[in-house]
This record gives structure tokens, sequence and C-alpha cells, in this order.
């Protein structure tokens, strides 16, 4: 028993020298290891930038939200008139209805329920269409601000551009508001691809 006891400890040291040796030999593969960036180290860098500026100042985007809204009226406009042209017939059923047949009378109601099924598919296709049609822009209004920033950071080093919002940010420092050089760089480059 005593042989038993004494080659359980023997091996038992051994598996603590090796445990010994694997932590050892990771910390030095950590130590080793190249630095991490700057941006870790506690020098991270953040700037902004006021979305409601660029919304008011960047001509694309001006030139987008104005066509949406001139889409918009126009889409209105039409669906007003389709909606008149309905009112005018109910109204002109209405008045009529004492004097039509029974086949006729049918055949105004089945003409108006269709005008109402075409009146209310055409609003949800147009605005299918009209938010289709904006989502689709204003994506690409982002992808050209975030296109610019990648740009635009090369030079400045910052870990983190955000945009600001009143529910976003509580404090801010305006030495790293951007928001300016954002703008001129934005339509700069709209009036060269113009």
């Amino acid at each position: 028993m005593k042989n038993f006891t004494l080659g359980l400890n023997v091996v038992l040291l051994i598996a603590v020298g090796i445990l010994f040796y694997w932590h050892f030999s990771a910390l030095k593969t950590i130590s080793s290891a190249p630095a991490p960036s700057s941006a870790s180290q506690g020098t991270t860098r953040i700037a902004y930038f006021e979305m409601d500026s660029v919304q008011s100042q960047f001509e694309y985007y001006k030139e987008i939200r104005n066509g949406l809204l001139a889409k918009d009226q126009n889409m209105s406009r039409e669906l007003s008139q389709m909606e008149n042209s309905f009112g005018k017939k109910y109204q002109d059923l209405q008045r009529t209805a004492q004097t039509l047949s029974q086949p006729e009378l049918a055949s105004r109601q089945q003409e108006l329920v269709e005008m109402d099924k075409n009146l209310k598919s055409k609003r949800q296709m147009m605005e299918q269409e009209l938010s289709e049609e904006s989502t689709r822009k204003l994506q690409d209004i982002k992808k050209k601000i975030e296109d610019y920033l990648k740009d635009y950071n090369k030079q400045k080093g910052y870990s983190y551009i955000i945009s600001n919002s009143a529910d976003l940010i509580y404090y801010k420092d305006s030495a790293n508001n951007i928001t300016n050089d954002l703008i001129k760089g934005l339509n700069e480059l709209y009036k060269k691809k113009k």
C-alpha cells in the first residue's frame, strides 16, 4: 500500500508540473501576442453628426425628399379623383335607385363594389410602391453617408462615428461634431456626380 501511495503521489506531481507548464506557456503566448489597437487601450475616439442638419442641408437628401413628396402629392391627387368619381356614382345611384328596375339596380351596385375594390387596391399598391421607393432611396442616402465617412475617417482616426438623436445622446462635446465636414463633403461629392 505504501508503494501505491508513493506512485500516486509521483503521478500527481507530474500532472501538476504539466499543468503549470501549460499555464505559464499560455501566458507567454498571450504576452508575446501583438498589442491590441489603441481603441481598446483606452484611447477610443468618438465623433458624431447631427442627422437633422444633414437632412436639411445635404442637397441629394433634399432632392430625394422633394421627389418623394411630389410623388405622394400626385398619388393623393389621383386617389382623390377616383374617390370623387366613386362618390358621384354613389350619389347618382341613391338619387335614381327608386326609378331603376331590380336588374339595373343590381348592376350599378356591382359596379360600385368593383370601383370600391379597385380604389382600395390602387391605394394599397401606390402606398406600397411609395414606401418601397422611399426605403430604397433612404438606404442609398445612408450608403452615401457611410462611404463618405469611411474615406473621411482614414485621416481622422475615429473609433466610432455616430448620428446624434435626441433619445440617443445625452451629453456631447461639440469638439467632436463633424456635421459641417460631413455636409460639405457629401455636397461636393454629389455635385461631382451630378
